[in-house]
């Protein structure tokens, strides 16, 4: 008979802990600009904004906080890393996409068409 063990990953009680904190920051913020409307609008304004990078510190200190950081990073890397077309190979797609998009509205116009007529002419409706 083997033991089962509940085995937790190393700061998961405490990411959990981070997360209500950083929730709760964050919803204090939005709650003092609403409730205090005594306080001058720049105050206001200041504690949304202490709410949300306060929020967002406490939530960076989350394993899933650090690992979307990580994301965030490898991201930037990724587009530093894109080719861009030229100007001379985005108008020969543009002008390639007009005519494709044109010759199908063309034909489905003649299919339309065509199908109208069969329909007309097997119901009686003249032709």
């Amino acid at each position: 008979m083997t033991e089962h063990t509940d085995i937790k990953p190393e700061g998961r009680s405490a990411d959990w802990l981070w997360l209500v904190i950083g929730v709760a920051v964050l919803i204090g913020g939005f709650v003092t600009f609403y409730a205090f409307k005594t306080l001058p609008v720049a105050v206001r304004y200041v504690a949304v904004i202490a709410g949300i990078g306060l929020s967002a510190g406490a939530l960076a200190m989350t394993a899933l906080g650090r690992q979307t950081w990580e994301f965030a990073l490898g991201s930037r890397i990724e587009l530093r890393k894109m080719v861009w077309p030229t100007v001379k190979q985005a108008q020969m797609t543009t002008g390639v996409v007009v005519i494709f998009v044109t010759v199908l509205g063309v034909f489905f116009w003649l299919v339309d068409m065509l199908l109208g007529f069969i329909t007309r002419s097997l119901l009686g409706a003249g032709g």
